[in-house]
């Protein structure tokens, strides 16, 4: 894939976290590449074009110099921003997952807008901006990713007004309705309108950003083109569906050990019909929810008993935070109860990893399961989704999904659509996911895969790689005889 004739700018990428993780071994130490869909979906990208990546190395004060990677071929630069003990709980913890995180998964309730965290947020975003100011060269895009990083664009462009840059939002946008009770709305907005170009991952998100530029900041919004009018520039907000690395989920799929694998999973959970939830422990993932529906299956459909099994991973996050403390609590306490109530000698209908699993041994619990229930309460877009469907190369299992995962508007006419919070329309698309015809759930899988084969992960690096390399021909001074809008 040659990305230079797409953009053949040198890429300035920023983002919260490096995409490489530190461990200390003895008095040195090691860099491994960090898991993830940011980094999987942007480091391609910079291998080729070359760049640097600026971010937090994970590690307080403390973090390595600055590094050419990857450590045994390196294509580009890490540089990092150093954080204290107290920016990372007010910035990172207080601020993007106290605030902003739960705001766009709809949990207002969870929601704390506190000022001192804001105000520390708006530094560390300035931080990260006088990095990027410092290593900027003639020509150069700057890539923003993510609600960490909200205000950057502005104070990037205050520095150097004639820079390209380019933003992507990697969790849902909220409705306006529900933007508004951000306190500090209009700056996140104008924040993010300083870019030239934003993208979310589907087109509900794109109408939700709309509307909420033209409504807050009484700013022209042409929908039909998908532009914002900010002062004398045009930003373009578009949808770009974050696609997945399907031939590398295939050849996992392929090899004989993941095969293997997939086997001696099923015959240890002595299941005829294995279902899977892969997901971090997060209140916005449906967690619980899925427990209730497997409970409400095996009370309504007793002849299942024995037969059906969940498999539920659940990688530890955010640990440091009450809330996600309190949830690892209720989901322990709900699976001790339900496997209480239904498990036998030989069997439990639930399985629980509390841990992370590396991406490629994940590729055979993908295989070992009949059905992936994908039920989050509200996500960007679920790469897990995905990730099931590459491997399946037999065309064999079906998904139950959520219809507010951003990916439920590319799989809707193939997954077995559910509202989530209505536990016995859950515990119903189970058993219909159990009852369909073989042949059904072929042709369904069939279509998915080719759905994710044609929007791989090259697919979505060349649409945007063209969007960003458009922007210097996309600026547009507004003329004399277009309103002029000034933000409130």
């Amino acid at each position: 894939m040659n990305f230079k004739e797409l953009c053949p700018a040198r890429l300035v990428v920023a983002s919260n976290r490096s995409p490489y993780t530190f461990r200390q071994i003895g008095r040195s130490m090691k860099a491994e590449r960090a898991i993830g869909g940011l980094v999987a979906a942007v480091e391609p990208a910079l291998c080729f074009l070359g760049g640097i990546w600026i971010g937090w190395s994970g590690r307080p004060q403390h973090q390595p110099e600055r590094m050419a990677v990857p450590p045994d071929d390196p294509k580009y630069e890490l540089q990092f921003v150093a954080l204290s003990n107290d920016e990372i709980n007010r910035y990172y913890e207080g601020f993007a997952n106290g605030a902003l995180w739960p705001l766009c998964h709809y949990a207002l309730d969870k929601c704390d807008f506190s000022r001192e965290h804001w105000q520390v947020y708006a530094a560390v975003n300035q931080k990260f901006a006088a990095a990027i100011l410092q290593e900027l060269r003639p020509q150069d895009v700057v890539w923003i990713h993510d609600y960490h990083l909200a205000l950057v664009p502005q104070f990037v462009r205050t520095g150097a007004p004639g820079v390209r840059i380019a933003y992507f939002w990697h969790i849902p946008f909220p409705s306006v309705d529900l933007f508004r009770a951000l306190p500090w709305r209009r700056d996140v907005l104008r924040g993010l309108l300083n870019s030239d170009l934003i993208g979310f991952h589907t087109e509900t998100y794109v109408r939700n950003f709309l509307d909420c530029a033209e409504t807050i900041l009484n700013v022209p919004v042409d929908r039909e083109r998908g532009l914002v009018t900010l002062g004398n520039r045009a930003v373009k907000v578009r949808a770009l569906p974050l696609g997945i690395d399907v031939a590398y989920c295939q050849q996992l799929a392929s090899s004989p050990e993941m095969q293997a694998k997939a086997e001696t999973i099923r015959r240890a959970l002595k299941s005829e019909i294995v279902a899977l939830g892969v997901e971090r422990l997060d209140y916005t993932k449906g967690i619980l929810e899925r427990m209730w529906a497997v409970e409400r299956l095996l009370e309504k459909y007793p002849d299942l008993r024995h037969r059906f099994s969940l498999l539920q991973i659940a990688a530890p996050s955010r640990t440091k935070v009450s809330e996600y403390r309190r949830l690892k609590r209720l989901v322990d306490e709900t699976i001790g109860r339900i496997n209480g109530r239904f498990a036998q000698l030989d069997w439990a209908p639930i399985t629980y990893f509390y841990k992370a699993i590396p991406r490629a041994e994940l590729t055979a619990y993908y295989q070992a399961a009949d059905m992936a229930l994908v039920i989050p309460l509200r996500d960007g877009m679920n790469l897990v989704a995905k990730e099931y469907v590459a491997s399946r190369t037999n065309d064999e299992g079906i998904i139950i999904l959520s219809e507010f995962a951003g990916v439920a508007e590319e799989f809707e006419q193939e997954a077995i659509l559910v509202n989530p919070f209505d536990i016995e329309q859950v515990a119903e698309a189970i058993k219909q996911a159990i009852d369909m015809e073989p042949s059904e759930r072929r042709q369904r899988m069939h279509r998915l895969r080719e759905k994710v084969k044609r929007h791989d992960l090259t697919w979505w690096l060349r649409r945007i790689l063209r969007e960003i390399a458009s922007l210097s021909e996309s600026r547009v001074v507004v003329e004399s005889n277009v309103m002029r809008h000034r933000a409130p």
